[in-house]
């Protein structure tokens, strides 16, 4: 099992949509393991975002994350962070294919509703960022049974 990091952007949250993404995540068997409506401090965008310092665009995603509330999510699941990824679809609304998050809900180059941790590093990093100790409650569920093949011991 592995925990990443998922972040609805302003432009998810204005528009709408956290209720509409959340779902999709549960219903595919990930499970919700900390969760908070928060606005991010410029501080914390430039360090989440440090990767991109000197690029073009990083400004503007700055001011863009911290333009407006966001939820952030610790979603948990084996191979959490592939099939999170595989649903947030591609980077740009434009060229998202149908039936990812981006690509059903998304046409922007720049506004992309949703972030997700690229590897399990990056998501630890990313997670120790947004959540303090304790916010992050994993527990059972029933439902998982029924989500992973337990017949072997381990989940598959």
């Amino acid at each position: 099992m592995e925990t990443t990091l998922i972040i609805l952007k302003p432009d998810a949250v204005q528009r709408g949509l956290m209720g509409r993404i959340i779902s999709r995540f549960e219903e595919k068997g990930l499970q919700i393991v900390g969760c908070k409506l928060m606005q991010i401090p410029m501080s914390l965008a430039e360090t989440h975002y440090k990767d991109h310092k000197g690029k073009p665009f990083y400004p503007g995603l700055v001011g863009f994350m911290t333009s407006a509330p966001v939820l952030v999510m610790a979603v948990r699941g084996l191979g959490a962070i592939a099939i999170a990824r595989k649903m947030m679809g591609a980077t740009f609304g434009s060229k998202a294919e149908p039936g990812t998050i981006r690509g059903d809900f998304g046409v922007s180059n720049s506004f992309n509703l949703i972030h997700g941790s690229d590897s399990p590093e990056a998501a630890a990093r990313e997670l120790e960022l947004f959540f303090q100790k304790g916010e992050v409650v994993e527990h059972k569920r029933a439902i998982d049974a029924w989500v992973y093949d337990m017949a072997k011991g381990s989940p598959e």
